[in-house]
């Protein structure tokens, strides 16, 4: 079974200046995707920071919200944390094992940030893991742009030295291509 992490779209993030780069084409790729993993009886993990309470991402607080224009289903499932690492002090780890994952498939924000960290712990457990290549997203940084960060990293993931190359780096139409056998 697949599970697809949806790391920290969230509210909050609408509200960094600058903006997340090309955030709500990532949220419909990610749409695509999570519908037919759905139909296919795959699991999606919404994976929710958790700030302090005068962050953005403060729990109970407006930005804390997972965006409302990502497409969300009963059995989907959430899981908080309060590091870039989804698995540290978290039960992601447990939820995996319960649901028998035996490949997760990463998206979400930020890339040079939650969405890096948890690529590498993920791999570093010997999942088989999907980065879709354009459904994650950043902001730009005083030193770099978003996009430059985006496919740096996307470069970066494919080269990792991790048990059985485990890290895969694929486009949104790639991904349901091999999804649907299309």
């Amino acid at each position: 079974m697949r599970a697809m992490l949806v790391i920290d779209l969230q509210v909050g993030m609408l509200e960094s200046d600058p903006p997340p780069n090309d955030v709500d084409e990532v949220v419909q790729r990610i749409n695509q995707i999570t519908r037919v993993l759905r139909s296919a009886g795959d699991i999606v993990i919404f994976i929710q920071h958790w700030g302090p309470d005068e962050d953005a991402f403060a729990p109970d607080s407006p930005g804390c919200e997972i965006l409302p224009s990502l497409e969300r289903s009963a059995r989907d499932l959430v899981v908080s944390k309060t590091f870039c690492d989804a698995f540290c002090d978290t039960e992601l780890q447990s939820v995996l094992n319960q649901y028998d994952i035996t490949e997760l498939l990463i998206v979400g924000w930020a890339t040079d940030f939650c969405v890096d960290t948890t690529v590498r712990a993920a791999a570093g457990r010997k999942y088989p893991v999907r980065v879709v290549s354009d459904a994650h997203t950043c902001a730009d940084r005083p030193h770099l742009a978003a996009a430059a960060i985006i496919q740096h990293h996307n470069l970066t993931w494919i080269d990792l030295i991790v048990p059985g190359k485990s890290v895969r780096v694929v486009s949104t139409e790639k991904t349901l291509q091999e999804l649907t056998g299309v």
